[in-house]
């Protein structure tokens, strides 16, 4: 699908389908009846039922999983907000192609799929303490190549990115989403020193002043702050709803890249499970602004979908025991 204005994007967020509560129902009705007590596997038994709402099937599966990085190039950089040149993130995209990052082999573990799909790489994103991220067609033309890098036949999707800076934009489209300035938002990124850390307040607070006309708008605050590997996140993730595929997702960056979804419909985020809470500064606030429960929290600030991917596992865990596990009458046990 090819978004041509903020208009048609924001028609598409705000009518969005709701899932299958037959299918979770068919779930939650089959864990009664497994030998164990009713409830005692957790979290587990519902990451179940909401695989089935998503999927709209009475038992689900994970044929198919697929882990989508994207990656795009930061003007904000400019202001020394990262503690790596912006050249990192052509080579990092190359490492990814020649499966020497941490992400090639978290997706090898989980048995899922690995696509990474720059976004004009060789060319940054206006500076937003002086200018725009991006214009209105050009936000959208990166929201549309996230939508159309998702396919109908996919049965769990991670998001991953890279783009030194991007820290940057998810602090600062954060606190103008949710308040607070760049002080509350901000965290190191890739590990800036404490002046780096106030060059990245300033940046933010900058932007957030020069904005201040658009920050009432989840889509401009997406266009005017954000980045092209953001802006197709929120797409991927729009894509995802629609074609009834549940998104894990990650760390920092890609939360505050699909928080605009949640601003603009109530349920936008339903068909999202939060994979972990990263040690970037936000990341826990951000959760919980969104009221979305991490999974776990082993200190990763990693990005690139490592958080999401390794919760893959803990999805096909949950996935075995419900279509493994004998009932009751199946295994000849007493129930209470």
């Amino acid at each position: 699908m090819t978004f041509t204005s903020f208009e048609d994007l924001r028609a598409a967020c705000e009518s969005l389908p709701m899932g299958s509560d037959s299918a979770a129902e068919a779930v939650a009705r089959r864990q009664d009846t497994l030998t164990k007590p009713q409830g005692s596997l957790g979290r587990l038994e519902t990451i179940a039922a909401w695989l089935a709402r998503w999927q709209g099937r009475d038992m689900p599966k994970l044929d198919k999983v697929k882990v989508i990085v994207f990656a795009g190039s930061h003007g904000v950089t400019a202001q020394g907000v990262s503690a790596y040149p912006s050249e990192v993130t052509v080579q990092m995209v190359a490492n990814f192609a020649g499966g020497g990052a941490a992400i090639n082999q978290l997706a090898r573990v989980a048995g899922a799929e690995l696509a990474v799909i720059p976004l004009e790489i060789e060319r940054q994103t206006g500076d937003f303490t002086q200018e725009p991220a991006m214009g209105e067609q050009e936000f959208l033309a990166a929201v549309s190549a996230g939508y159309e890098a998702v396919g109908k036949d996919t049965d769990l999707i991670c998001f991953g990115e890279m783009g030194i800076g991007n820290t940057t934009p998810a602090a600062a489209i954060s606190a103008a989403l949710f308040g607070g300035g760049g002080e509350k938002w901000t965290g190191r990124g890739t590990g800036v020193d404490d002046a780096g850390l106030k060059r990245k307040v300033t940046a933010i607070d900058k932007g957030l002043a020069l904005h201040a006309g658009s920050l009432s708008d989840p889509l401009k605050v997406a266009a005017a702050l954000g980045g092209r590997e953001l802006a197709a996140i929120f797409g991927a993730t729009l894509a995802a709803r629609r074609h009834g595929v549940p998104v894990l997702l990650d760390g920092f960056v890609c939360t505050a890249a699909v928080a605009p979804l949640a601003r603009l419909h109530d349920a936008g985020l339903d068909h999202v499970l939060a994979a972990h809470v990263s040690a970037e500064a936000g990341h826990r606030s951000l959760l919980e602004a969104l009221e979305l429960k991490p999974l776990f929290d082993l200190g990763m600030r990693l990005g690139e979908g490592s958080g999401a991917c390794l919760a893959v596992n803990v999805v096909r865990s949950a996935l075995e025991c419900h279509t493994g596990m004998a009932s009751f009458v199946e295994a000849g046990v007493s129930e209470k």
